[in-house]
């Protein structure tokens, strides 16, 4: 870790949404906080807790009403849990705050994951400043907050013109977050979490973004940009694989599976540059059947060598014949490490659900990527790929059945892997990576940002 005074800057408690997605890059935020001379105390869940294997950060655990039971298990319900989180959460933290009133180490602010508004409330109420931590980008962000607000119908209508906020890029239907419309029947649920950030996000002292100054904002047309007012402080991910200021700072440093990594890598080292197609769909891993098996037959069709981070129980849903078929070719792995992954030489390109963190990690690693969305902001992030950075491309749905067929994967990995276009994308995803670590850098502007967060506690 990087060196830091002897007397604190000042005292934070990071507040994150337990789930892999989310206690990433708000573990790397307080791994940054720490390398600047600020005492970092994570409170989650008593599930997670021992998850978070940091050492520079203290972690108290804290009740969410499912004490050691994983969410989202077989009927778990998102509404139940956040006002289970909500009514005891605000209790177990608020002791947590308590603990440390009358020590030489109170507690300055609270950082909190937007997806748990009340925290605002539980700073408010001991009289400490606070900071929303939203982990979508900015422009997902901007378009959930005026469909919070009312300035966009809910829910949204297929044949709309496109939603626009100025100083970002206008968004299609099918490239808005997906519980805003295909999904608001389906999951509903989750287009509630997704509004709830919003009502009170304003009284926040501030607000987080996981992005870096010329990721996403554009010049308006006219007037001042609509985009939601937000520090950007990313991209949070381990120094390791940007600017190299914190001491092996390799991975996030909070797991909840166990990755397989020194098999991964031997079996990578056998491959040639920049062969290999990494295929992964996040932690939560959403394939729907049909569109596992067009990814399966994608892959085997494509004749290259790929790793894929698949679960068990969707090895056993695949095509009859393809494990054996691409033997040769092919690992499969219920889980590893993805950054280790793509910053290996063998990694030709990545097949992603377009995650906000794996989008991230992707771009900031100049990795060229085919997107594949399922759900949520991943269709936003799947278009800023191909349309914005042009380090990419999405694959695109034929029909209404919101399936990619295997064709259209395979035309995809082609166009990232060989030819002319694979060379201009190559371009494309060198010149991102140099941006990624200009930011987080010293003096770059992520870092300026950070550091401003950090001078204005205790004051």
């Amino acid at each position: 870790m990087a060196e830091t005074t002897n007397k604190l800057k000042g005292h934070v408690v990071i507040l994150p949404y337990p789930v892999q997605g989310h206690l990433n890059p708000m573990v790397q935020f307080a791994k940054r906080l720490v390398s600047k001379g600020v005492k970092v105390t994570i409170a989650t869940t008593t599930y997670t807790a021992s998850s978070i294997t940091t050492p520079s950060v203290s972690v108290e655990p804290i009740s969410d009403g499912y004490d050691f039971i994983p969410i989202a298990t077989p009927g778990f319900s998102v509404d139940d849990y956040a006002e289970s989180f909500q009514l005891i959460g605000s209790e177990t933290l608020t002791r947590v705050i308590e603990k440390f009133k009358s020590t030489d180490s109170p507690i300055d602010c609270l950082v909190y994951d937007s997806f748990l508004p009340w925290g605002l409330e539980v700073a408010r109420s001991n009289s400490i400043s606070a900071a929303s931590f939203f982990t979508n980008n900015l422009t997902v962000c901007s378009v959930l907050r005026k469909f919070s607000n009312g300035d966009f119908p809910l829910p949204a209508d297929p044949d709309s013109s496109p939603y626009l906020v100025r100083g970002l890029p206008a968004l299609s239907y099918d490239e808005l977050p997906s519980f805003m419309g295909r999904h608001w029947l389906s999951h509903g649920g989750h287009g509630r979490i997704l509004l709830n950030q919003f009502p009170n996000h304003e009284n926040a002292d501030w607000l987080f973004v996981n992005g870096f100054h010329g990721l996403e904002t554009q010049d308006c047309e006219i007037g001042e940009s609509e985009a939601m007012r937000a520090t950007l402080i990313g991209p949070m991910i381990p120094s390791a694989y940007l600017d190299e200021r914190l001491e092996d700072d390799k991975d996030y440093g909070a797991s909840l599976l166990k990755p397989i990594s020194e098999e991964c890598m031997e079996w990578l080292g056998t491959k040639p540059a920049k062969s290999v197609a990494f295929v992964s769909f996040g932690s939560f891993g959403i394939l729907f059947e049909k569109q596992l098996a067009e990814i399966a037959t994608a892959l085997q069709e494509s004749g290259l060598s790929f790793l894929w981070v698949i679960k068990e129980a969707h090895v056993e849903k695949l095509p009859e014949g393809f494990v054996e078929a691409t033997r040769d070719r092919a690992m499969l792995v219920s889980w590893c490490n993805q950054l280790e992954v793509l910053s290996h030489e063998s990694i030709g390109c990545f097949l992603t659900h377009c995650g906000w963190n794996s989008t991230l990690e992707g771009l900031s690693l100049g990795v060229p990527m085919v997107g594949v969305p399922q759900w949520s902001d991943q269709m936003c992030d799947a278009k800023f790929v191909e349309e914005v950075w042009r380090v990419g491309y999405r694959a695109k749905e034929e029909g209404g059945d919101g399936v990619v067929k295997s064709g259209e994967v395979v035309r995809c990995l082609k166009g990232v892997m060989e030819g002319e276009s694979s060379v201009e994308i190559r371009e494309s995803a060198k010149k991102w990576k140099g941006l990624a670590v200009k930011a987080m850098s010293e003096g770059g502007s992520s870092d300026r940002s950070i550091d401003k967060f950090v001078e204005s506690l205790r004051k």
